[in-house]
């Protein structure tokens, strides 16, 4: 059969010659002419040629990649990626700081170890914990405690491992990871820096990146059985994720982890102190440093152990902390670190917020120097007046420094701009201004208005702000309860 189609070929390839050559002497064209013509374009072809292989020869190439196919280039690419389980020695009580991100992972270990009490109950285990917060704070840690407690197979990835230059490598390099963690379920896969793969799609089109991002929401769906396998995530960008991986069915649950407080710091200093000649209170470095998260002490107490020894000294005291406070830095740039007048200020700006979201009925858990935490309102019908009282509390502690400091700082910055997100959104998306049709002035009139009411408010609640102040700058942070409390005893 082969050889008649080549015959066939051959044919046809000679009579399309011979019909070309007397077409060609119909129009005056000599054979001498044609082969001429022949001869020229044959010698234009091979410069062409000689040409291409000098480039070939002289061109600088990359030492990382193979020479060959493109199927080779990718193979050579793909083999440093190895997927290995680990076995996790870290437990809980290694982790220092997190006693509210415990109780919301205990029920995740009780779910690997006991998995059969809870299939007596119908109960599917959770596919997917996202674990939200600043760098620095424990993530990784978390999630080896995770399993360490469970006494399951640890298997770690960053989401940029997936991320290469061929279409098709990360889309593989999920599926094996999940293949791998489903023979040795129970099992849990942690990613590091979900974001690399997980973005939002949209019109900055990544082909590789979509592949990869395609493939871990199929392994997580439940079109493959991953029974026994949790992925565990962390990002500090949950904003830029994409909606189809957060939804329900995939990371159910979102834990958030935060810079930690005074006594978290305390317990986490113990920690990083524990074998260590120290000679102090720790509660007394735990104070100085607002705003450091667990890799910042870690590397706080490392320095002041460095600085202790290179001047000879038997023991490390408060003295030396002192002195490499300001050196110990996160990249290029110092930690974040508040003086005692700035936590004065930071204090009496979110005691006006917790006090003023308290009479307004805006819901939060608690209050620190740092950062609040209102709970978001995720109900589809939001009235004018909650909306409204919230842009009064972003702007309540504006108020009260201006009252207490006669002087305005640039931490109401974020509050600011989330008051203007909020209002703009009330006028020219909800209609709620005094028209269908709104325009910026409406928004100025409303952050004004807002801004006017939460002075009023200030004036007839400063005793309790004045008190809940007090607490913040003891304790550094508040919580609702306690608020409350306040409130209680004075009114």
């Amino acid at each position: 059969m082969q050889k008649n189609n080549k015959l066939l070929v051959t044919v046809l390839l000679l009579i399309a010659v011979l019909l070309g050559v007397s077409m060609l002497q119909q129009k005056g064209f000599t054979m001498r002419d044609l082969l001429n013509d022949i001869l020229a374009g044959f010698i234009v072809f091979g410069f062409f040629l000689l040409i291409v292989a000098l480039i070939r020869k002289f061109a600088p190439t990359n030492p990382n990649m193979p020479n060959g196919s493109v199927q080779a280039q990718m193979e050579e690419v793909d083999k440093d990626f190895i997927i290995d389980a680990q076995k996790s020695d870290v437990t809980f009580d290694d982790v220092a700081g997190i006693n509210e991100v415990k109780e919301e992972l205990v029920e995740i270990v009780d779910f690997l170890q006991n998995p059969e009490k809870y299939k007596k109950f119908g109960i599917k285990m959770p596919k997917g914990v996202l674990l939200v917060g600043p760098p620095g704070v424990g993530k990784t840690l978390i999630a080896k405690a995770v399993a360490g407690e469970a006494g399951v197979p640890f298997f770690y990835q960053s989401g940029a491992g997936f991320v290469q230059m061929f279409v098709g490598i990360g889309a593989k390099r999920v599926k094996n990871l999940f293949a791998k963690a489903k023979q040795n379920a129970p099992a849990i896969i942690f990613i590091d820096e979900i974001d690399a793969i997980g973005k939002a799609r949209g019109a900055l089109r990544n082909d590789e990146r979509e592949a990869t991002l395609n493939q871990l929401l199929t392994e997580m769906d439940g079109f493959e059985k991953s029974e026994g396998v949790i992925v565990i995530a962390a990002t500090n960008k949950v904003d830029l994720l994409d909606d189809a991986l957060l939804r329900a069915g995939r990371f159910d649950r979102r834990v958030y982890v935060e810079l930690p407080g005074l006594e978290d710091r305390e317990e986490i200093l113990k920690i990083y102190l524990k074998d260590k000649p120290f000679n102090g209170d720790v509660k007394e470095i735990a104070k100085m440093t607002v705003g450091f998260s667990g890799a910042a002490l870690a590397s706080l107490v490392n320095e002041a152990s460095i600085y202790a020894l290179n001047h000879n000294k038997n023991e490390i005291t408060i003295d030396d902390f002192l002195a490499v406070k300001d050196k110990v830095l996160a990249g290029k740039k110092k930690i974040l670190s508040y003086t005692e007048q700035e936590k004065k200020i930071l204090s009496f700006y979110q005691a006006a917020k917790a006090v003023t979201a308290n009479w307004l009925e805006v819901d939060f858990e608690k209050m620190s120097l740092v950062k609040d935490d209102f709970k978001e309102i995720d109900r589809e019908l939001v009235s004018k007046s909650e909306i409204e009282a919230k842009i009064q509390v972003y702007l309540s502690g504006l108020v009260c420094i201006e009252d207490i400091f006669n002087e305005k700082y640039s931490n109401a910055s974020s509050d600011i701009k989330k008051a203007k997100e909020l209002a703009t959104k009330m006028i020219t998306e909800y209609g709620m201004g005094d028209k269908i049709v709104s325009n910026e002035m409406e928004v100025a009139t409303l952050l004004e208005k807002s801004y006017k009411r939460a002075q009023i408010l200030y004036v007839s609640q400063k005793e309790v702000i004045l008190k809940v102040q007090q607490k913040l700058l003891e304790k550094e942070v508040v919580t609702k309860a306690e608020v409350k409390e306040i409130f209680s005893e004075i009114l």
